[in-house]
């Protein structure tokens, strides 16, 4: 006999069969098949309506294979027994009603990655068995109406969770359609072999599939969450189609359960399903009743079924109490006769009922049309946990290839920093079941980051993680969808008659909206008419690019402009860069100006060295003498100061980028006139290179770079004041006696009034 299957350590223990089921007390003795399908078909009374199958078993005999005989097939990574006889273990059982059963095997195997891998956050088992429980009744609901009978008992369709905190106990309770003995077998104990993707299959080929049956736990392995918390799980289950009551009960880390009907008449429910989870000890904080109300409210709010979760309540009543004897001694002297007045008091009288958890109809699922701006309003507050209305909000819903709900908001104010892309603004819900609202750019740019709502799916798995939603097509097209849509209702606040509302936006999000410039260039047909600048026509007010812009002023301005390059097929040009083309040009007098001047660029570019590329005559400038501008492929001024930060100290870049500069002249101002006639007459004058160097350390200060020696340059100013303002308003004085007596003078006057004795004057880059 043959047996192949993945390759356990509980291999030892048990061998599965292809049906993931093992009965016990079946044995399998080397005689021909037929007997051992007649000795299988003898056991019918022992198994209560469950089908034989053949099984194998390698368990206490384990110590009869003989080594030499395994052998590992490379081919299929699978192990092949070759052995000539199996038994059966005997185990032994009090209750005769008792079956034991062994998993499938990778049903063991999915239970360990389950624990350890699959869900990250525990609570999630809450959510996973509701959502079983909601298809439970969502199938009786869809079956009934075929099939009348199958919902006679008159019970109401509900979930209800109660909690015992001290022992660590959580049973939750649906009226679905519940399970028979066989279906408790191929359900709990077969990987991904869910009911509901079997009646979804069931519905689909016999085309009876409506907008109703889009049920949840379609992986299969929404069940097994429970041993995240639970060291023990027991199933008790009635369906209509049986006459019998089925118990499941199954513990974490074993490689078997049991089934057996249920014989306690006090445990007997009218129709669906009990779970009774027994909470391992570092998790019986789960069982404490405001724990699973407050889970039930973030994870299932919106299940179509009522929720009901147990609950203390309270009331107040009066109370009569004893009076102080003390007090009755003082008033026994009075009148005796008088009725004395009894005292009460107000006590809290503490009771448990049902109380109801969820809401039943999400909004998002309501028609738009159906819905004011102050429900709108009323659920943004109370999700996002905000004061103040939105901005704007987009309630819409998307078709074709992926379907989904979703409702979008613009917040009034900023909370977040702009470079942080997680956030808890989108929350994904499934099938109106919550998944998360932890992403890190998933649904949503970093620089959309601010953008609230909530999304509602029917194409995403119910048990999706991050690295399902960055690999998943259906989310990429979410992601576009839901950008266009949160542009759409940016440009709609822009539009606005109130024009209050989007200076309000900008002042918020303006940044991340120039961010988006940078980092998403699809995009910015739709960007380019959100972003707003201050202009030379409105120095107070900001107005759109279609209002011509001229001022940048913000550091993030010039990289955001860069990137974008042009707005409506005119390319934006940056005044700071050299050969700029203002389109009035008259090349016979550039021609003459170059011819005239030509001497003194080279002159100019010769004293000032590697600090520049190059000198030339300017075409920008109307009252400054000079300015520096970048070189095509350098740095602006504005560029250099933000690289100059983020070098951290590193200059080897800047060092390469600064020689770049371009130093631009204005041929018609009296001092580069001056330096134009000493260039020619003088070249060599110390006063004529100084000038040229002033020139240019005051051209880095206006054009905005940084002087490379502050205190350089103010000694140079403070030496060329001293050379124009020398005397000027001295008060006249007898030096001329002084100094015809003694013939020399030390001890009177200022030290400005020697100096301008003593150096003439030089008019050379000095206006008057």
């Amino acid at each position: 006999m043959i047996v192949g299957g993945a390759w356990r350590r509980s291999v030892s223990a048990t061998v599965r069969s292809s049906a993931g089921a093992r009965c016990q007390g079946f044995s399998a003795p080397s005689s021909s098949p037929s007997a051992t399908a007649h000795q299988a078909a003898g056991c019918e009374n022992n198994v209560s309506q469950l089908p034989c199958r053949w099984f194998s078993i390698l368990s206490a005999y384990k110590s009869r294979i003989p080594r030499h005989k395994i052998h590992l097939n490379p081919q299929f990574n699978n192990l092949v027994f070759h052995c000539h006889e199996t038994t059966a273990a005997a185990v032994d059982t009090s209750d005769p009603q008792c079956q034991k059963f062994e998993y499938q095997a990778e049903v063991s195997r999915l239970m360990d990655l389950i624990v350890h891998s699959l869900y990250s956050n525990k609570e999630v088992f809450l959510r996973e068995l509701i959502s079983n429980a909601s298809d439970a009744l969502d199938k009786l609901r869809f079956l009934s109406v075929t099939e009348p009978e199958l919902s006679k008992e008159a019970v109401d369709l509900d979930i209800r969770i109660q909690t015992d905190k001290d022992n660590g106990i959580i049973t939750i309770t649906d009226t679905g359609i519940g399970m028979t003995s066989q279906e408790l077998v191929d359900c709990l104990g077969t990987i991904a072999q869910s009911g509901t993707a079997k009646f979804l299959k069931a519905i689909k080929d016999s085309k009876e599939a409506g907008a109703d049956s889009n049920l949840i736990g379609q992986f299969g392995v929404g069940f097994y969450s429970a041993f995240l918390v639970s060291d023990k799980v027991v199933v008790s289950t009635k369906s209509p189609k049986s006459d019998k009551q089925y118990v499941w009960e199954g513990e974490a880390n074993a490689s078997s359960y049991t089934i057996r009907e249920e014989m306690d008449p006090e445990k007997l429910i009218p129709r669906g399903t009990r779970l009774t989870l027994y909470l391992k000890r570092d998790d019986k904080a789960f069982a404490h009743p405001e724990r699973i109300q407050n889970l039930v409210k973030n994870y299932s709010q919106f299940v179509s079924f009522p929720i009901y979760t147990w609950q203390e309540k309270g009331f107040t009543k009066e109370v009569e109490i004893d009076n102080d004897p003390a007090e009755v001694n003082q008033e026994g002297g009075e009148d005796t006769n008088t009725e004395k007045k009894k005292k009460t008091k107000k006590v809290i009288e503490k009771y448990w009922d049902w109380e109801l958890t969820n809401e039943t109809k999400p909004i998002w699922l309501r028609n738009p049309k159906d819905v004011t701006t102050e429900e709108y309003n009323e659920f943004y507050k109370k999700t996002f946990n905000e004061y103040l209305d939105p901005l704007a909000s987009s309630h819409f819903t998307t078709e074709g290839e992926v379907e989904f709900r979703s409702i979008l908001f613009v917040p009034a104010v900023k909370k977040d920093d702009i470079v942080n892309s997680k956030t808890k603004n989108i929350r994904l819900y499934v099938k109106r079941v919550f998944i998360s609202d932890d992403f890190d750019g998933e649904l949503f740019p970093r620089y959309l980051s601010f953008v609230k709502g909530v999304v509602d799916s029917n194409d995403l798995p119910l048990n999706v993680s991050r690295e399902i939603l960055q690999e998943s097509r259906i989310v990429r097209i979410m992601r576009k969808r839901l950008v266009r849509k949160a542009f759409d209702m940016i440009l709609g606040i822009s539009l606005s008659e109130n024009r209050d509302d989007y200076e309000k936006f900008w002042e918020n999000f303006g940044k991340n909206l120039k961010l988006g410039c940078i980092e998403d260039h699809s995009n910015h047909k739709r960007i380019a008419p959100l972003l707003r600048f201050f202009s030379s026509q409105s120095e107070d007010d900001l107005i759109s690019l279609d209002e011509y812009v001229l001022f940048l002023v913000d550091p993030m301005d010039e990289v955001a402009i860069q990137n974008l390059k042009s707005y409506k097929e005119k390319n934006f040009v940056d005044i700071s860069k050299e050969d700029l083309d203002l389109g009035d040009k008259n090349e016979e007098k550039e021609k003459d100006i170059k011819q005239e001047f030509g001497q003194t660029c080279d002159w100019i570019k010769k004293r000032l060295g590697d600090k520049v590329a190059s000198v030339q005559i300017s075409n920008r400038l109307s009252s400054s003498p000079c300015v520096l501008v970048s070189g095509k492929f350098g740095w602006s001024a504005n560029m250099e100061r933000l690289m100059r930060a983020q070098t951290l100290g590193d200059t080897s870049s800047l060092e390469f980028m600064r020689a770049r500069r371009v130093f631009e002249i204005n041929p018609d101002h009296p001092i580069i006139k001056n330096l134009n006639v000493a260039c020619r007459t003088c070249p060599d004058d110390p006063e004529a290179q100084r000038a040229i160097d002033l020139l240019y350390d005051t051209a880095l200060i206006s054009s905005g770079f940084t002087p490379e020696n502050p205190a350089e340059l103010s000694g140079k100013i403070y030496e060329m004041m001293g050379t124009a303002l020398g005397g000027k308003w001295a008060a006249p004085s007898p030096m001329p006696q002084e100094y015809g007596s003694a013939g020399q003078h030390h001890g009177s006057g200022s030290k400005e009034t020697q100096e301008a004795e003593i150096v003439e004057p030089v008019e050379v880059g000095v206006q008057k």
